[in-house]
């Protein structure tokens, strides 16, 4: 993938929303129509002044959070804060195309990029990284993440870093993977905005609280998790028969499960697609608003019924 030294991407988690907590597989992928950089506002940019100004308030706050974690000796990699420090003074901030709230990894972005810019002891980018080297990645970014939304998996973050899809196992080995595109030659992968940003903490706080209920955590172990894996193994391995019979079935229990995280105006939206076979809804990140995740084995045909129901779509990856 070309790359602009000290870009980050947005990302896409196909699969493993709300079930990687209960330890279910997880692919998520790079997503580069949306990106980020570090920059500063007295550069000579053409910029949203109120946005960078904002966003320079937000890491000063989020220095705080890195300040104490070092104090407490518990901060998980080298940082140089003392750079950061005088770096937010001058004016730094996180310019951002990636929308905030909308479950394609804003602040995965900005993690990435300040482990990036200011780690003395950084794991470089590679596609040969040991297990123990991913794993060490994964835990710094889900603590610095977690300044964000409360409880990070360190996924986004990771994902934005290492610009490849990433496979996750349930033992919770990563490793990078390729993603065949022998689909049906019309289908595809879309997005649909639902119009408002979601708030990730409190629907994440809220799933742990189900999970805490026995019939609600058999249900994620015997139902979700069984239809996430088998969704990720038959599209890595190119099985689109069997990809879209287990796409269905966790359309469906999203839809009859997790109903708190689908917009209230997209439950008639996401039945039809089920309903009709023409497209399958799920969630796109925690949820609660943002984008909506859509496949599609005949994109057109999912744009057109999709069109009836004023809901337009944004293509993001064609099958061929």
């Amino acid at each position: 993938m070309i790359n602009k030294e000290g870009v980050f991407y947005a990302k896409i988690l196909l699969f493993g929303e709300y079930s990687i907590m209960c330890d279910s597989m997880a692919l998520t992928v790079p997503y580069t129509h949306f990106k980020g950089e570090m920059s500063f506002i007295n550069e000579d940019k053409y910029t949203d002044l109120k946005f960078a100004e904002e966003s320079n308030k937000s890491l000063a706050e989020f220095l705080k959070y890195l300040e104490v974690l070092n104090k407490q000796n518990e901060l998980l990699s080298d940082l140089d804060l003392d750079k950061l420090s005088n770096d937010i003074e001058k004016g730094l901030y996180f310019e951002s195309t990636i929308p905030q709230g909308f479950g394609i990894g804003s602040s995965g972005a900005l993690v990435a990029a300040i482990y990036d810019s200011y780690a003395k002891d950084r794991i470089w980018q590679s596609d040969n990284l040991s297990r123990d080297e991913f794993n060490k990645l994964k835990k710094i970014f889900a603590q610095m993440e977690s300044f964000f939304h409360g409880v990070s998996s360190g996924m986004d973050p990771l994902n934005s870093y290492m610009r490849h899809p990433l496979l996750i196992k349930p033992d919770h080995y990563i490793e990078t993977v390729g993603i065949p595109r022998e689909f049906p030659k019309d289908g595809g992968i879309f997005l649909i905005n639902t119009g408002n940003p979601g708030k990730t903490g409190p629907l994440v706080s809220l799933f742990f609280d189900q999970c805490k209920q026995e019939s609600f955590k058999k249900l994620i172990l015997e139902e979700m998790i069984p239809f996430t894996n088998k969704s990720i193994e038959a599209i890595i391995k190119g099985e689109f028969k069997e990809f879209f019979k287990n796409l269905k079935l966790l359309s469906k229990f999203l839809l009859s499960n997790l109903k708190p995280m689908i917009p209230s105006a997209f439950l008639d939206v996401w039945k039809l697609g089920i309903d009709s076979g023409t497209y399958y809804l799920k969630l796109c990140g925690s949820g609660g608003g943002g984008f909506l995740l859509g496949f599609a084995e005949d994109l057109e045909k999912a744009k057109l019924l999709l069109l009836t129901q004023n809901v337009e779509i944004i293509p993001v990856s064609k099958f061929h």
